[in-house]
């Protein structure tokens, strides 16, 4: 799994340079997959998945995860864009995403991309043995309600291994000492979803793509990260 995941890190690298006004999100994920084909016997995670057909979800300003890439989504400045992207290797898999701004964005729309990250480094650094999934949940929510924000309930993080998602939910809410006991060995995405409006959201015709119910921004980041004696190891991070 650290090996899907410095993969995974690389692509998400690769999107922070390639990210400007004026690139489809279809190009977005051609590097993607050129990026994870460039290594012997990885593949893309998504594709496939479920029917999904391309690479990376790729979700813009209101889109809050499963955007898919089109030739005719074209990012503006001011945009923002979440890029989620797993990959397979040898069995095992990883997954993460980020949330990037297209140029400049207003103070607001930085503050959301500023908070998801803090909610997402708070969730990994409650993700201890002996601790519990919903000490991970709890912090997620704590650092995003605190800055005005609201969280996502009706989407969650998800064990992962041998399968891009298995048990244990990880929900982005929640009381600290309840859920599944962690510890280690257990691998776990952690995927803060924040919204600048509330927490409703619906999906589109597309059947894939979710946005949020009131039409207001959200931003999702994620890692994979695994429970080990000496704390959280984030296999998604780029060395």
């Amino acid at each position: 799994m650290r090996a899907s995941g410095r993969i995974v890190a690389q692509v998400l690298a690769a999107m922070e340079t390639a990210i400007r006004p004026g690139v489809t999100t279809a190009e977005l994920d051609a590097l993607a997959e050129s990026i994870i084909a460039g290594h012997s016997g990885a593949r893309p995670a998504f594709k496939g998945y479920g029917g999904f057909p391309a690479a990376i979800c790729a979700s813009v300003n209101d889109e809050v995860v499963h955007g898919i890439p089109s030739k005719s989504r074209t990012l503006a400045a001011g945009d923002i864009v979440g890029i989620d992207v797993g990959v397979l290797l040898d069995g095992y898999h990883a997954d993460a995403a980020r949330t990037f701004a297209v140029g400049d964005v207003a103070n607001g729309t930085e503050a959301l991309l500023r908070v998801t990250q803090q909610a997402l480094d708070a969730g990994i650094e409650a993700a201890r043995p002996g601790g519990f999934v919903g000490d991970i949940s709890a912090a997620v929510q704590n650092v995003a309600e605190a800055a005005g924000f609201s969280v996502v309930r009706d989407l969650v993080g998800h064990g992962i291994g041998q399968n891009l998602h298995e048990d244990p939910q990880v929900p982005n809410f929640g009381t600290p000492g309840r859920g599944l006991a962690l510890e280690p060995g257990l691998v776990l995405a952690i995927e803060p979803m924040v919204n600048t409006g509330g927490s409703p959201v619906r999906t589109l015709d597309d059947e894939w793509t979710i946005v949020t119910a009131d039409g207001t921004l959200s931003a999702h980041f994620e890692h994979t990260v695994a429970i080990t004696d000496n704390g959280p190891e984030v296999l998604t991070r780029a060395a």
